[in-house]
């Protein structure tokens, strides 16, 4: 009796310990993802050719500082920023869509506050001063079987950080625009695939980005960790020696 008794106790204190410790994971994954870094994947081509559908990456919460956003389900638990860090032109960002507050978008930091921002025959104006811009060589893309290239430009910000972006069309979507006067606190937004990208360029009112607040961020893309093809599921390991895109791992952005 004596025995059976020790047997339960000590049976129900390796069930006990087992719960401790899978909350102690959850817990400390819970921190990581809220203060640290939070995995996003990338659903759209809006980003092309710098992120592309398919790709797995790491976002820094802490990078910009924290809002209500960097919770779980953004809880107002506070207002504003703490710890907060300004973002900087050419950063690629993850941000709450201000229209809504809830989806995540992400883009890079092309207007600061009290920039005047403008698009000229596709070309990026800031302050009145046209951005750097050079042809590269196309983007080489498979669709249905079929080759199709895409004109491809190095693009320079005033703060030297380089990117390329694609242009689709030469008198494309939002090629030509007004001027943009970024407000206080808040940011213009674009994506680098220029011709197919809803962002700041397009109002809230016609379904777009607008400005974006600095609390609506989230925090600053950094390394792509995992990519497969487009419309492959990542959880499909089998068949990870033919759709995972191994040159793309580990890619620091």
């Amino acid at each position: 009796m004596s025995v059976a008794t020790k047997s339960g106790a000590k049976s129900g204190g390796g069930v006990g310990e087992t719960v401790k410790i899978v909350i102690q994971a959850l817990l400390l994954a819970l921190v990581v993802r809220t203060l640290l870094f939070q995995p996003f994947n990338i659903p759209s081509g809006s980003m092309k050719d710098t992120l592309l559908v398919g790709d797995y990456l790491f976002v820094s919460k802490y990078s910009y500082g924290y809002s209500r956003f960097s919770l779980p389900y953004g809880i107002p638990l506070f207002s504003g920023r703490i710890w907060a860090a300004a973002p900087k032109r050419g950063d690629i960002a993850v941000f709450k869509l201000p229209r809504d507050n809830s989806t995540d978008y992400i883009k890079r930091v092309i207007g600061l506050p009290g920039d005047r921002i403008q698009m000229k025959d596709g070309t990026l104006y800031i302050n009145g001063e046209a951005v750097k811009r050079e042809r590269v060589d196309d983007w080489v893309t498979d669709e249905s079987g079929s080759e199709v290239r895409v004109a491809r430009y190095r693009e320079t910000l005033p703060n030297g950080v380089s990117y390329d972006t694609l242009d689709l069309d030469p008198n494309g979507f939002e090629d030509n625009t007004e001027v943009y006067e970024v407000p206080p606190d808040h940011y213009f937004m674009m994506g680098d695939n220029r011709d197919n990208s809803t962002d700041s360029r397009v109002a809230p009112a016609s379904g777009g980005v607008g400005y974006v607040p600095f609390e609506n961020f989230v925090g600053r893309a950094e390394i792509i960790f995992f990519s497969v093809e487009e419309g492959e599921h990542a959880w499909e390991f089998w068949k990870w020696p033919w759709t995972a895109r191994w040159d793309r791992m580990f890619k620091v952005l």
